[in-house]
């Protein structure tokens, strides 16, 4: 047998230079666990060859086994050993030559399956059985191991035996995969044509260094599952999908479609979060620097982290975690546009240190949104949960569910329902988006909402959420805001430096005066980046030298005439008409109500004597009014009325005419402002009003005391009359404004009649209760 051997060792190099040197015998053996075997061969080295690799080669011939001796000398740099040669133990019987012949057969067909016959005519040619049998150290289907135990082996019919049972075990391999192969070829389509076209073609490319050397798509997935920290369910589906994405075709459209699920399960946060921020001391800093005002936020956030801290150092966080449901409410802010809901929810998630996501629900009226799509409809998407979840790259941000009011329903679902699961603490820790088909753990969100008003949230979901109140901001808290806040900002969007320009703050309160009259500060914002852009046009200009002061004479070059002033004393010197106060998606508003009368003249065909109501008026105003009228009308002697007076029309109209309005609020203005009519006495001009009022007279209470007060505030009004039962409201009403501001208490429309109606000689004053200025003043 003649094999070429590297010299890749200098072990190897040394023998092969000491052959050389002598009789070119050397002695080859195996090396087993870091020791030679006692069985080796004795060959002769017949020639040199050095491969273009310049890696040195000899080709040798294998003469017979031979057993190491016991004398083993190193003389120079070769090692020198006593060998022992051995013979073949018997001549060959019947059986041998019987499993020679038998062996023989098994390989070529081997190397037949294998299209090179040239191996089978070679094995022909040798009739030795033993000679023969040894031929298996050629074999590339036998492990080292299994050489050396051929070698080893002096026993001509059990090395054939071994060889013969190795031979079929190949031999099954190949007929089984040619079998396969012959049944996958058999009923192969175009498309799995195509597919192992493209493999093939994929690995002429590697093989020319082509291809790309990185790891398989299959790999990456693999690895992104294992390290997403995903919960057995979720990892089960992903491995699933990725079976399916392995047995299908790159060209086929539903390959794309497991890519893109696949890439979704892997990059939403399963076990990625980060660490809450518990230094209440910090927070309450952080919420403070942000925003100036909504001290009731404020401190509902910190009770919210000083809760976590203590359930942290009393280790209740830890059981919270293992059972999945969350503790504390959803926030809810409810307010008018402008007042810093959206912009809270970040300085929120800034002073926990979570990430922050924004979901905006205005207008969605599909389920879908929010669970997101069955993976059965072409462009399938999770809901914006999961999106938002994955764009913040934690699983505990804070999420703010924006304009969640304007929620609305249709056929394809409501999305109000989907929001149930989501917001309720006990089962968001099961949340399934229809898109990922696994449940997805909502515990550790803090969802925060957002709204303007809470009459459209539907009732359930109400009920799951802690409503906190925006009502707005004083005049003077806007002043600090703009200075604070909305300048410097504007300042940077204008490409001014502060330096450059001087905002006092009365020039700002004249601006919030006179230039915006809102709930926020979202106009105020407005208007001060018109002015600055109008200095900054003066400066680039060089009509003006920095820095320049605006001062508030120069309000009116800047911004033009006010587009607010304090009508209530135009408006009320003439009897008929009262100020009343009400609650607008906008936050607080003041309105006029005007009553008119139109007599009816017996006898010319005039309409019957009744109420016309203009101004939009819902359900519940008309029959506000229809009250008012009906108790004027059964109490005109007490009021000192004219009976004679109800025979003609009354016409009561509510400005503006464009503007939808209802509620109960406006019973005791529509009363003051008939009675006002019907007397000749005007309203007083620095009074506001609002309450509910009943046929008997009774004043009821109302709701939105804060932001009517501050609409007042806004109006210029001095005085608001409000129902008894609403007087402990004024708390929430802030500390400036109410020392700014004179509160009447009412429980009947007489005392509402006395306090609103300028005095004569038939006032008088029936008990109402007033709430004192901190400077002395005192209630009419």
């Amino acid at each position: 047998m003649v094999v070429t051997i590297a010299l890749e060792t200098d072990e190897a190099r040394k023998a092969i230079a000491a052959a050389h040197a002598g009789d070119s015998a050397i002695f080859v053996v195996p090396k087993i666990d870091g020791r030679y075997a006692r069985i080796g061969t004795l060959a002769r080295v017949e020639d040199a060859v050095r491969l273009p690799t310049r890696i040195e080669v000899r080709v040798i011939r294998g003469l017979q086994r031979a057993m190491l001796g016991t004398t083993v000398a190193e003389v120079g740099d070769a090692v020198w050993v006593q060998i022992e040669p051995i013979e073949d133990s018997a001549p060959a019987s019947e059986r041998v030559r019987e499993l020679a012949r038998v062996y023989r057969a098994t390989v070529e067909n081997i190397v037949e399956a294998r299209g090179v016959p040239e191996v089978a005519q070679m094995l022909r040619g040798i009739t030795d059985p033993g000679a023969l049998v040894d031929t298996a150290g050629y074999s590339p289907d036998l492990s080292f191991e299994q050489k050396v135990e051929i070698l080893q082996t002096l026993d001509v019919e059990r090395r054939l035996e071994l060889a013969i049972a190795w031979a079929n075990r190949t031999l099954a391999d190949l007929e089984l995969k040619e079998k396969i192969g012959r049944e996958v070829a058999e009923g192969m389509d175009k498309r799995q044509r195509e597919f192992l076209l493209r493999e093939q073609l994929e690995a002429i490319r590697k093989e020319l260094g082509e291809a790309d050397d990185g790891p398989s798509i299959a790999e990456e997935f693999r690895a992104k599952i294992a390290a997403s920290g995903m919960p057995e369910q979720a990892r089960q589906e992903a491995e699933r999908e990725l079976a399916r994405l392995q047995r299908t075709s790159p060209q086929s459209p539903e390959y794309g479609w497991i890519r893109t699920y696949l890439d979704w399960m892997t990059e939403v946060p399963w076990d990625r979060r980060t660490e809450d921020n518990l230094n209440v001391a910090e927070a309450r800093r952080i919420l403070t620097e942000d925003h100036t005002g909504l001290e009731d936020v404020k401190e509902r956030i910190i009770e919210y982290l000083s809760v976590r801290r203590l359930r942290k150092e009393r280790g209740l966080a830890e059981t919270e975690t293992a059972t999945k449901r969350g503790s504390g409410a959803i926030l809810t802010l409810i307010g008018p546009p402008g007042v810093g809901k959206t912009s809270l929810g970040e300085s929120v998630a800034r002073a926990l240190g979570r990430k922050f996501g924004r979901i905006s629900l205005g207008g969605i009226h599909d389920e879908a949104e929010i669970r997101g799509h069955r993976r059965t409809y072409v462009g399938a998407l999770p809901g914006r949960i999961v999106r938002a979840l994955k764009d913040a790259g934690t699983k505990n941000p804070v999420l703010m569910l924006d304009e969640i009011d304007k929620v609305g329903a249709d056929w394809r679902g409501d999305p109000s329902s989907a929001l149930l699961e989501v917001l309720d603490p006990a089962q968001n820790h099961t949340f399934r988006d229809h898109y990922l088909g696994v449940d997805l753990d909502l515990s550790e969100v803090l969802f925060i909402a957002t709204g303007n008003v809470v009459e459209t949230i539907p009732e359930p979901l109400l009920d799951r959420m802690e409503v906190i109140r925006i009502d707005g901001y004083t005049e003077d808290e806007k002043v600090d805001i703009a200075r604070d806040h909305l300048g410097p900002r504007q300042f940077e969007r204008n490409g001014l430096r502060p330096e450059e320009v001087a905002l006092p703050d009365e020039t700002i309160r004249q601006i919030v005066a006179n230039y915006t009259r809102e709930a926020g500060v979202r106009n105020l914002e407005r208007e001060i980046g018109k002015v600055l852009r109008k200095v900054a046009t003066r400066i680039a200009a060089g009509e003006a030298a920095a820095p320049v002061t605006v001062n508030p004479d120069d309000l009116l070059a800047y911004l033009g005439r006010p587009k607010f002033y304090f009508e209530a004393a135009e408006r009320t010197s003439v009897p008929g008409v009262a100020t009343g106060l009400a609650v607008t998606g906008a936050g607080g508003d003041v309105l006029f109500v005007e009553a008119a009368a139109i007599e009816h003249p017996e006898g010319n065909g005039y309409a019957e004597p009744g109420l016309t109501l203009t101004g939009q008026l819902g359900d519940v105003m008309k029959e506000s009014a229809q009250i008012a009228l009906s108790y004027v009308g059964s109490h005109a002697a007490e009021l000192g009325i004219d009976p004679a007076k109800f025979r003609g029309r009354f016409h009561v109209h509510v400005p503006a005419g464009a503007v939808p309005k209802d509620g109960p609020s406006a019973g005791i203005t529509l009363t003051t402002a008939l009675v006002s009519l019907l007397t000749g006495r005007s309203v007083r001009a620095t009074v506001g009003m609002t309450g509910e009022v009943t046929l008997q007279g009774r004043v009821l209470p109302i709701g939105g005391l804060k932001q009517k007060v501050l609409a007042a505030h806004r109006a210029g009004l001095k005085e608001v009359i409000l129902p008894k039962r609403n007087e402990r409201d004024l708390e929430d009403v802030p500390k400036q404004v109410r020392d700014q501001m004179m509160f009447h208490a009412a429980d009947t429309i007489n005392q509402v009649l006395a306090l609103a109606l300028e005095p004569n000689a038939e006032a008088s004053g029936q008990g109402a209760t007033a709430r004192p200025r901190e400077d002395g003043a005192k209630g009419a």
